[in-house]
């Protein structure tokens, strides 16, 4: 059975970091597409950042310069690495692979994803 298990959420004040862990069983998906996804309460689930196989990344303008998309396939683990966190961050996010092929533009389009996690909150308090 394939898993998504997403950690390291948490609560935070504006200014602090934040690291999220995905980590993929049943399969080696850290070799497909994979992204990280958020959603803020009564809002729709948006693209944070995304990776391909073969490791070129895309982020959302609103992350760019303060998140950082990473994996490391020899344990099957997706990372995001948060700093310079604004209260305007603070969702569920969540972990997401596609064993498809996806174009880079593709890689923050909620759509073009299968596998979902069930998701980590962070909370930022200014």
């Amino acid at each position: 059975q394939v898993r998504l298990v997403e950690s390291g959420g948490g609560s935070v004040q504006a200014g602090g970091s934040l690291r999220l862990s995905c980590v993929a069983s049943g399969d080696t998906y850290t070799r497909y597409p994979m992204a990280w996804f958020r959603q803020a309460p009564g809002a729709e689930r948006e693209g944070v950042a995304g990776i391909d196989s073969d490791g070129s990344t895309r982020y959302a303008d609103s992350v760019k310069g303060r998140f950082t998309i990473s994996k490391d396939n020899t344990i099957n683990t997706l990372y995001l690495q948060m700093n310079s966190l604004k209260p305007e961050d603070t969702a569920m996010y969540y972990c997401a692979a596609e064993t498809g092929f996806l174009e880079e533009w593709e890689l923050l389009r909620v759509d073009m994803f299968r596998e979902w996690g069930q998701g980590t909150r962070v909370t930022v308090s200014s």
